[in-house]
């Protein structure tokens, strides 16, 4: 499958963002898909992930403040990020496992498939 991530751009503290995760080559739906980030000088995390048919996961910082969702019939997840800080400026990852139903996971290696990035960025 093919990952296509898009709105990134820079916002002010407390400001919002939504990013979209475009799916292409085959269905999301039935994988389990996350967004993970990478700040620069540090290392790849997870921030967020879902499994159909409810079931979500969130870093304990972004929790309360970004949400995954998913839109089946447009092969599209998306991550709404509000009261965005400081610490959160990033590129933000998409990624997808390859096995069906399989659980959501915070480690990057169990994730087959990944987007681009989109670059966050969030002043002060």
């Amino acid at each position: 499958v093919q990952l296509q991530a898009s709105g990134g751009g820079s916002v002010q503290a407390g400001g919002s963002l939504r990013l979209s995760c475009a799916a292409s080559g085959r269905t999301f739906s039935g994988f389990p898909t996350a967004w993970f980030r990478q700040a620069p000088g540090k290392k790849r995390e997870f921030v967020a992930g879902i499994r159909e048919p409810t079931y979500t996961l969130y870093a304990d910082s972004v929790k309360g403040r970004f949400t995954i969702s998913r839109d089946n019939a447009k092969n599209t997840v998306f991550l709404q990020m509000n009261s965005l800080e400081p610490e959160d400026t990033a590129v933000y990852y998409c990624a997808a496992r390859r096995i069906t139903n399989a659980i959501v996971r915070r480690d990057a290696n169990a994730y087959g498939d990944w987007g681009q990035g989109t670059l966050v960025t969030v002043s002060s």
